[in-house]
């Protein structure tokens, strides 16, 4: 993110605290003459207050000159601006490489935001070689001067390098600056005793922690510490309100917990059959195996919708194809006490469809 430079001298500093108190148009009428003379720092920050639209109409172009101008007199903040720029595309075409150029001049003079950035570069392959080593190396940068990001991205290079001790650390150093990535991969480790002992109370605290951050994955894993009675007393209606809360961003496992709790009443003050109906049809129209085969059971026995054998053979066969075994034991059956006509409706079901054959992860 694009920061001022910090006053030194009498001629900039009027500018500065113009900005300081918030009076854009002051501050860039002060800056304007001393980065049209050279001055580096006004030059940097007449970038900001550009790329910003503080005092001035927002304009990328103009910001992207001010800022190459100040970089390449060699101002290491306006390196790194530059390169975020051109690695949005804002102000200047996208080029990923002229990006990781600028972040690499930047990160070696030390500025750990370059550092960090140059590391996405390196994991992603954008307009450098994928080379984890590599990335590793700037996240490390980064992160010993306490970038937040930089540590969560070293933790997942640490985990996936199977040094979860060390990728516990510094998980737990971004958890502590409020990082929700961080904070979900740390309780994930507790929760299966990845480089920490197994704890459920340290992964339900910080499942929590990053779930009210509104991170998704930890507010499945809270649903289902809440489900379980792992490091917390077991509360279905916590589960279901964090199942729910998922289910409705669209995630399918679970939509299909959630279409399990209300048909088996867990969380609520009975069965529901027809919310539950509703649940399972959002997951298995995404391709959900177990959804579709729940489905086909509720049309099978008449629970939550009409009782209609042609749709449950239709969800059974869209299970079963996707090696569900309940579902091909169920299709086996049901099929023997269908007539020709309803099977050959349910095979023009299954024609019109063309469902997809992969499994939601």
């Amino acid at each position: 993110m694009a920061h001022l430079a910090s006053p030194a001298g009498a001629d900039f500093a009027s500018g500065d605290a113009a900005y300081r108190r918030g009076d854009f148009e002051a501050a860039f009428r002060e800056m304007l003459p001393l980065a049209e003379k050279g001055d580096v720092r006004a030059r940097h920050n007449l970038g900001v207050m550009y790329e910003k639209g503080q005092g001035v109409r927002q304009d990328h172009r103009e910001a992207a000159k001010w800022y190459r101008l100040a970089a390449e007199q060699g101002f290491t903040p306006a390196q790194s601006n530059l390169g975020t720029l051109y690695a949005g595309g804002q102000g200047l075409p996208q080029n990923f490489a002229e990006a990781a150029g600028w972040y690499r001049q930047a990160a070696l003079r030390g500025d750990g935001g370059a550092a960090y950035n140059l590391g996405l570069l390196h994991v992603a392959g954008n307009g450098v070689t994928r080379d984890y080593a590599e990335a590793q190396m700037w996240f490390r940068q980064a992160a010993e001067q306490g970038h937040v990001g930089a540590q969560t991205e070293l933790g997942k290079l640490c985990e996936q390098g199977a040094a979860s001790l060390e990728a516990a650390r510094w998980y737990r150093l971004a958890a502590d600056g409020g990082d929700a990535e961080a904070q979900y991969r740390l309780g994930f480790l507790y929760d299966n005793g990845l480089g920490v002992p197994l704890d459920y109370g340290e992964a339900f605290g910080w499942y929590r922690r990053a779930a009210l951050q509104g991170h998704t994955v930890a507010q499945y894993y809270l649903a289902t510490l809440y489900a379980n009675g792992q490091g917390t007393p077991q509360d279905l209606k916590e589960a279901l309100r964090w199942f729910s809360a998922v289910a409705r961003q669209g995630d399918v496992a679970a939509q299909y917990r959630v279409g399990l709790m209300y048909g088996n009443g867990e969380g609520v003050s009975g069965e529901d059959f027809e919310e539950s109906a509703k649940w399972f049809r959002l997951a298995a129209e995404q391709g959900y195996a177990a959804a579709q085969y729940n489905l086909g059971l509720q049309y099978a026995r008449g629970e939550g919708v009409l009782r209609d054998p042609v749709q449950a053979l239709f969800w059974f066969s869209l299970a079963a194809d996707q090696g569900d075994p309940e579902a091909q034991e169920n299709k086996a059956r049901l099929t023997k006490k269908m007539n020709a006509r309803q099977i050959t409706a349910a095979k023009r079901l299954l024609a019109d469809r063309q469902p997809s054959k992969k499994q939601p992860e």
